[in-house]
């Protein structure tokens, strides 16, 4: 067997002796990063703390993270505002969420106070009641057979679920259920424990 031959099958040796990558291993951290970021953003917009995450799962160096999150951010892959725009008006129209809910769920994401103090200005006082009243409409309709203060209270905790003070649920049902019998929501039947 030659020299040559011999050399062939040896497995490479890390990091390499020779070349860029024995002078500086950082671009294969980097191509992680990167690797990283650009999948993650292909399937769904994301937010910095996501990213991060991501890459730290993956035992990305954290100043090299940093490095490609900024350079993303630079060249407006990461918007970090624009993904709490986005985020709350999508889950307030599709899913009727709360301003409340909405808050934590961009808290979850990473997005910090201020990014999310703008972004729920979108939604005012009559957007969410206006949401909400579809929601107590949509679950009144499929709790039709049931008995009043069920349907109540599974409206209240539809509402709940999604944010809504339990005053404010509780009012809108008992106007639509009275609108279902052509009353005013103070001649309305009785809840019971629902009464406040």
């Amino acid at each position: 067997m030659s020299n040559a031959g011999a050399r062939r099958r040896r497995p490479a040796q890390e990091p390499p002796s020779t070349g860029a990558a024995a002078h500086d291993a950082e671009p294969d951290q980097e191509s992680v990063a990167r690797s990283i970021a650009l999948r993650l953003l292909t399937g769904a917009p994301r937010s910095r703390a996501q990213l991060e995450e991501a890459m730290a799962r993956r035992e990305v160096p954290e100043e090299v993270a940093t490095r490609v999150l900024d350079r993303f951010t630079e060249v407006g892959l990461i918007d970090d505002a624009e993904y709490a725009r986005m985020l709350v008006r999508t889950r307030h129209e599709e899913r009727g969420l709360s301003r409340r809910a909405l808050a934590v769920e961009l808290r979850r994401k990473g997005i910090d106070d201020e990014t999310a103090a703008v972004a729920l200005e979108q939604v005012d006082h009559d957007d969410e009641e206006e949401a909400a009243r579809a929601i107590v409409r949509r679950k009144l309709r499929a709790t039709s057979g049931l008995d009043d203060a069920t349907r109540l209270r599974r409206v209240a905790g539809t509402l709940g679920r999604k944010g809504y003070a339990p005053g404010l649920a509780l009012r809108l049902a008992r106007e639509e259920l009275a609108g279902e019998r052509g009353q005013h929501a103070d001649d309305g039947p009785s809840a019971g424990p629902w009464d406040v």
